[in-house]
């Protein structure tokens, strides 16, 4: 049957059916079978075309013999040259490699070499190091044995004392066989140096006690230079060091103790005295008798309550101290703050000094307090004895703010040694102030009325101190805002406000009472002026005080002289005028009108001469009498508005006196008072 396939025995068909299902989607075998072709006269086609490509191929390799033939010529020469190159490289490269052993055996030895140079150079520092720390050379036997104590010296003490901490500090060393060569040596060396040095600070310290020198100038340019003395013995010699810290100690003690003694002796004769027990706002002028003052004393009584030019210590805190020979020589005397701003401006500069070259010298402050307790106790004991008999409180609170001031300059300097003082000195001063404050305060409350009150209506002394005082402490207290001061300034305002009002009860007329008053008050408002805008609340006080009574003189003036006029105003003028009363009241008012008329400028020239002759200050006398011609037009502006209600009052106006006319009366007097 056509298209039947004949199997041979020896055919093997496994397989052959994935192969015709990896054929089925065959592009070229697809289209043979859609053509109808017979696979088998197609193979044959396919292999006559293989047949015949192959023998083409054939007659092409013919053609190209000879050039195959070169070809191959030059492969061959091309392989032997290769094969020398190859004998050449592999010659090269045993060479390389016995090169690259020998380059890895001189590196190995260039570096064992290396480290064993490095070893040495590190083991021959060391060695040296070590023969040139331990060893003692001649020259700093010679120096340290038969030198003066010179800079040379003193770098030869370091190098000692080098030597002494290196032989001391290592534990291997110690254990060396030539520090037992070189110990004894550098010990005697020690003992030699410490020995000498100790002899040498001790002929300075001497210098120290010699009249008249100047301490500052020799511990700056000569203690100073040698201050590594000190610090050789505080590492080598710790009790010869004790013996030295001592021996300035005490030296220093005494030197500046008898120094402050001296000046505060000095200072004494200096002293101009302000205030007794007896100088109080209180007492009665007279009771102290003109032999029981000094001189002095009488001739600045006014400083017991003023503050005058004593505020200028304030001003000159930072000046140098006095030097007490040339204010002897002067004849000078001085209130005790500025002796005690000149002592302790001293105390501030030296106790600075002595801080300082204590730090440097002896690299310990403590030093300080111990030099400074002998000064200390001459100073307290020579405060202890004037402040019991200080009784000026302005000069105390002075006091009181130098040391504030201080204290200021020691703190911008930095130097902390003088607090505690200061603030003992400080918390002294407060309570003595305290005691002498309440003793004015006592003598205002307990004043003898009859000693102190005098038949004269200007202002009473007392007024006058207890202004001048209390603007004294207020000025004082501006920049400090005390608090407790502003307290007692307060009870001392009441209590001389009732004293002052039981002197003003003691005059017989209410007028008087009210003139006095006043004079007191307008002399307190003008001192409390002078010492600046601090015044403030009291001065407002006073101020609404004097309003007051300048209101109720006023009243007391016009009444003197216009009774009659200010009884019809404040009673009739106001009412409304009935047909009952009109002839009555136009009697009455007529009579008003025709009595002012007569005598309005001569009652207004009475008014002006007891202003005058009543009032101290004329500013405050042109002001009320002012404020009393001003009332009185206001009363006559008031009787004139009567007249103009009444029926019949066009009769009285030839007797009225014009306001304008007053006006100008009032303002003659303005300008003439």
């Amino acid at each position: 049957m056509q298209g039947e396939i004949t199997v041979s025995d020896d055919v093997s068909l496994e397989g052959l059916q994935e192969e015709l299902e990896d054929c089925k989607y065959d592009d070229e075998i697809a289209n043979i079978l859609s053509r109808g072709t017979k696979l088998r006269e197609y193979a044959k086609g396919v292999e006559n075309n293989v047949r015949q490509v192959e023998l083409d191929a054939i007659q092409e390799y013919i053609k190209e013999s000879d050039n195959l033939v070169l070809l191959h010529d030059q492969i061959r020469d091309c392989d032997n040259i290769l094969s020398q190159m190859e004998s050449l490289l592999s010659g090269f490269q045993a060479e390389i490699g016995s090169i690259s052993s020998d380059i890895r055996s001189l590196q190995e030895k260039s570096m064992d070499m290396g480290l064993k140079l490095k070893n040495r150079k590190t083991a021959e520092s060391k060695l040296s190091k070590f023969v040139e720390d331990i060893i003692v050379p001649p020259r700093m036997i010679d120096i340290i044995f038969d030198s003066e104590v010179n800079d040379e010296y003193l770098k030869t003490l370091e190098m000692l004392s080098k030597k002494l901490n290196f032989v001391e500090d290592d534990s291997m060393i110690k254990a060396s066989k030539a520090l037992k060569d070189v110990q004894p040596e550098l010990e005697r060396l020690r003992q030699k140096s410490v020995s000498k040095v100790f002899e040498f600070m001790v002929q300075k310290l001497y210098a120290l006690r010699r009249p008249k020198t100047n301490i500052q100038i020799l511990q700056q340019n000569v203690l100073l230079k040698y201050k590594y003395v000190i610090l050789f013995l505080k590492e080598h010699g710790k009790d010869i060091y004790t013996e030295v810290r001592t021996a300035y100690i005490d030296t220093m003690n005494k030197v500046l103790s008898a120094h402050f003694r001296v000046y505060m002796q000095a200072m004494e004769k200096m002293q101009l005295d302000i205030a007794s027990s007896t100088d109080l706002i209180g007492i009665e002028t007279r009771s102290t008798g003109i032999f029981s003052r000094a001189r002095e004393t009488i001739k600045n009584r006014s400083s017991v309550f003023s503050l005058g030019e004593r505020i200028n210590i304030l001003k000159e805190i930072d000046q140098p101290a006095l030097i007490p020979h040339i204010a002897e020589a002067n004849s000078q005397k001085y209130p005790y703050e500025v002796l005690f701003r000149s002592l302790h401006k001293l105390l501030i500069d030296t106790a600075t000094s002595e801080y300082l070259f204590c730090d440097a010298f002896f690299g310990e402050d403590s030093i300080f307090y111990e030099i400074f307790a002998g000064p200390f106790a001459v100073i307290d004991e020579h405060f202890n004895t004037v402040l019991p008999n200080c009784y000026d409180a302005i000069g105390i609170m002075l006091m009181i703010r130098i040391v504030h001031q201080h204290q200021l300059i020691m703190f911008r300097r930095r130097i902390p040694c003088l607090d505690a003082y200061l603030d003992k000195v400080n918390i002294s001063l407060w309570p003595r102030f305290k005691m002498i404050f309440d003793m004015h305060l006592n003598s205002l409350r307990y004043a003898n009325l009859k000693s102190l009150w005098e038949d004269d209506v200007h202002p009473h002394y007392v007024m006058r101190r207890y202004a001048e005082f209390t603007a004294s402490l207020v000025h004082l207290n501006v920049e400090y805002g005390d608090g407790q001061l502003d307290l007692n300034l307060e009870r001392l305002r009441m209590a001389v406000e009732d004293l002052l009002s039981k002197l003003a009860k003691m005059f017989a007329k209410p007028k008087l009472q009210t003139i006095f008053l006043i004079n007191n008050y307008d002399m307190t408002i003008s001192i409390l002026k002078e010492a600046g805008a601090e015044g403030g609340k009291m001065q407002l006080h006073f101020e609404d005080l004097l309003k007051n009574n300048i209101a109720i003189y006023v009243e007391e003036l016009l009444l003197e002289h216009f009774s009659e006029l200010i009884k019809f105003v404040k009673t009739r003028a106001s009412e409304e005028m009935s047909s009952s009363t009109e002839k009555s009241s136009a009697s009455d008012v007529e009579l008003l009108v025709k009595d002012f008329a007569i005598r309005w400028r001569s009652a207004i020239e009475l008014m002006h001469k007891d202003v005058i002759t009543s009032f101290s200050n004329f500013l405050c006398g042109m002001e009320i009498l002012k404020a009393a011609l001003t009332q009185l037009l206001l009363y006559y502006t008031r009787l004139s508005e009567s007249v103009k209600k009444i029926a019949t009052g066009s009769v009285m106006n030839k007797d009225l006196v014009s306001i304008s006319s007053i006006l100008y009366e009032i303002k003659k007097y303005s300008r003439t008072f």
